[in-house]
């Protein structure tokens, strides 16, 4: 069992009579737990009523947020060509081929973000039981692999965020930091929920958005309103 420190004990009873709140009155709660000494993340939580066992019904893709997530995020390009200075006027951070798989087998993973152009992927593919596992491996249904990489390379630089359900038919997004202004928040977080709900799959039946909650990186969540 996970222990609770005496602050985030002391959060949870304090937020423990909350019913579901309206997302401007769930942010300016959280807004509340902001006493740490760094930059919180904040995070939305929601819970789909799919199987994510059938392959109709994996909710997965990238969404550019309004106001970023409040971090630089580091990108790798795997591109060769005119496509490698294209990359690197847009912003990556390392553009390469073999040598940048080769760096990458040996155990260099410091980044957020891996970009491909097609023809590329022969390199890429060898890569996948490092980057699969922690969401990196380049997909052309999360956008990933494209032969624009410059142009997806200035979206994850402005607070592009990837998803994908888990096992248990959840979907986690970091949605920005404590430290933006509610409103801010607030437009964030409804961006993602709307995304979401225009990206239910034919095959749901019944009610597709069961739950949805927001928390920060040391705060208990918080239910907002479906």
């Amino acid at each position: 069992m996970v222990k609770r420190s005496k602050r985030y004990q002391s959060l949870e009873k304090k937020l423990a009579g909350d019913e579901a709140l309206a997302l401007a009155a769930a942010v300016e709660r959280l807004k509340e737990c902001a006493d740490t000494k760094f930059d919180q993340t904040v995070e939305v939580h929601m819970r789909l009523g799919i199987d994510p066992k059938q392959a109709d019904q994996i909710i997965r893709g990238s969404i550019v947020l309004p106001h970023g997530i409040g971090k630089s995020q580091r990108v790798v390009v795997f591109a060769k060509g005119d496509m490698v200075d294209a990359a690197k006027e847009a912003g990556a951070d390392e553009v390469g081929q073999e040598e940048l798989a080769k760096k990458i087998k040996d155990g260099w993973l410091e980044f957020d973000a891996c970009i491909a152009a097609p023809d590329m992927m022969s390199v890429v593919g060898p890569l996948g039981r490092i980057l699969g596992p922690r969401g990196l491996m380049p997909s052309p249904r999360a956008g990933t692999v494209t032969p624009d990489v410059a142009k997806v390379v200035k979206e994850y630089k402005a607070g592009k965020v990837e998803f994908r359900n888990d096992s248990g038919g959840n979907i986690h997004a970091r949605i920005g930091k404590l430290s933006f202004d509610g409103k801010k928040l607030e437009e964030n977080i409804q961006a993602f929920i709307d995304h979401i709900g225009s990206m239910r799959p034919a095959a749901v039946k019944g009610v597709y958005v069961r739950s949805i909650s927001i928390a920060a990186s040391m705060s208990p969540g918080i239910r907002v309103a479906a």
